[in-house]
């Protein structure tokens, strides 16, 4: 899964929405009898399921795309810094692959 940046307003109407679950988890244990109360955290939770909402659909616009580059020709060998020819790149790979102990044997040869 790739991070992404944290949303502020879905970490927010989290918290509320737990919150409002803790307080409704005390009032069946406790008999608080506040009915303004609840017309208060409803119209709460509306006010932020629409801040959640216009958030969601704000987050969802893209940047522009940037304009495709038009199609070059591919630069070949000589244009291309730091890249070698076949014949040279093939060389170093026969001499990576090279036996150390031949490779030894032929530089110091016996006597």
């Amino acid at each position: 899964m790739r991070p992404h940046r944290m949303d502020g307003v879905s970490l927010t109407f989290g918290l509320i929405f737990l919150a409002v679950a803790f307080w409704w988890a005390v009032s069946q244990v406790l008999t608080v009898n506040l009915p303004p109360m609840g017309w208060i955290v409803a119209g709460g939770l509306i006010f932020f399921g629409v801040v959640g909402l216009l958030g969601a659909i704000r987050s969802g616009r893209r940047e522009p795309q940037p304009e495709p580059v038009a199609a070059t020709a591919a630069p070949t060998t000589a244009e291309v810094p730091g890249d070698l020819p076949p014949e040279m790149h093939a060389s170093i790979v026969r001499e990576l692959l090279d036996d150390p102990a031949r490779k030894f044997e032929r530089e110091h040869p016996a006597d």
